[in-house]
Formats: structure tokens, sequence, C-alpha cells
């Protein structure tokens, strides 16, 4: 799996509920300045060294896009367990305020961190949003939509999924937001942490399905992320 490039040294910044780190992955096309910042947050079994995290910092600065991988506090004091989605909410707010770029501003996250991203969005003035993994229902209880968050976040918004995944699939996500705009990309093999079997080819198959996943998040982002609809060649 590709590894991101330079990155500036994690940044700590105060929120309401303690210190949160954000790492920045610089846009490297040459010539050009970032044409957004996207800040991304982890879920709550895992922090920013999940693959599908990595491979977004790894591969959309080559496309003109800041990646900001950001850890919330519960994680940056080496608390095991995550705190109610109002705190985890805050605490984002808080970062993304203290970041302030002056380029568009995208959110999202894997898992429980697209959740925040879902929710936050409006009040940041997001132009878009990229979940990653989000989950829909909890494994086995499909009655338990959180379809509502997806939907009600009121800005363009791509969803990119396993096609194993236990907390709701591509094709459930689909038929869950089809009265919406809301773009999902599959991710073949893979369940909600992005791992494929190793029958279906193992690390080399997820490796693939997340440098391609990150190729139609590039493609959505053009199309979405601002007025041009154009994003920088990579070099």
């Amino acid at each position: 799996m590709a590894r991101p490039g330079p990155e500036q040294r994690p940044v700590v910044l105060a929120t309401p509920h303690g210190d949160a780190r954000a790492t920045t992955y610089a846009a490297t096309v040459a010539g050009t300045a970032a044409r957004c910042t996207l800040l991304l947050g982890h879920g709550a079994g895992g922090g920013v060294a999940a693959p599908d995290l990595v491979a977004m910092a790894a591969g959309l600065p080559a496309h003109g896009v800041d990646v900001v991988l950001v850890e919330q506090p519960w994680r940056v004091a080496g608390r095991r367990l995550a705190p109610r989605p109002a705190v985890l909410d805050d605490a984002f707010v808080a970062v993304a305020a203290q970041l302030a770029p002056q380029h568009p501003l995208l959110v999202g996250g894997r898992s429980a961190g697209a959740r925040v991203a879902c929710r936050t969005a409006a009040a940041l003035g997001a132009a878009g949003i990229v979940a990653l993994a989000f989950p829909l229902h909890p494994p086995g209880r499909p009655g338990r939509s959180r379809a509502a968050e997806l939907v009600g976040a009121g800005v363009p918004t791509v969803v990119v999924q396993g096609t194993r995944d236990t907390f709701g699939g591509p094709d459930v996500l689909r038929a869950a937001v089809s009265s919406t705009s809301i773009e999902v990309v599959d991710v073949p093999g893979a369940d909600h942490g992005f791992s494929v079997r190793a029958r279906d080819g193992g690390e080399q198959a997820r490796a693939e399905a997340l440098r391609r996943a990150v190729a139609d998040t590039a493609a959505w982002l053009g199309r979405h992320a601002w007025p041009t609809g154009r994003l920088g060649t990579p070099r």
C-alpha cells in the first residue's frame, strides 16, 4: 500500500474536550495551490493509521488536495472508548475552526468519523463530505438505519464502501439514499476495515481497490468541490 508523502509536524489543537492532533499532507501539484482542504476523522475502534485514511493521505495530494488527518482528543489522551457523539462533534468543529483553510473545506472520515462529518458539515460550511465505510446500521440490525445522517447533511456527499461491509454494503446504501444525489463508490471484496480475504487477493487486492477508491474520490472532488470542476494535474 502506498504511504503518505512528506507531512507537516502534527499540530496539537485545544478543544473543549481536550487536545486533538492534526497532521497535514499538503497538495503536491507542481506550481498550483491546493484546490481544497479535506479534513478526515478516524473511527471509534482505531486511529488515523487506518488503511483507507492512509490511502487518501497518500493519493489525494497529487490531485491538488490538502489532506488533514484529525485525531480526536480521546485517542490523543490514550483512552480506549470513544465518547458520546456530541463530544466528538464539538472537538471536530473546534479543530476545523482553528485550521481555517483559505480554500474550499470538505470534511469526512471513516466509520464513526464519517458520521461526525455528516453531523457537522453544515455548521462548518463544508463544500462536501467524503464518507469512508459509513456505518449505515449495526451488523445484523438493518432496522437501526443511520441513513438520516447522510441524507440530512445537506451537502454533496460521496460514500466509499466495501462490498463485504457488515455495517451496510454499497447496494444497501444506494437503496437507502436513492432519492438523493449521494454517490456510492464500491471497494470490491473489502469489509468494514477495507480488508480483503486471502482467497479474493488479500493485501494486493486491497491495495488495488483502495487505489481505485482514491481515484474515484478525486474524480468526485473534481465534479463537486469547486466551481471549475477541475482538479490540478498530478505530477
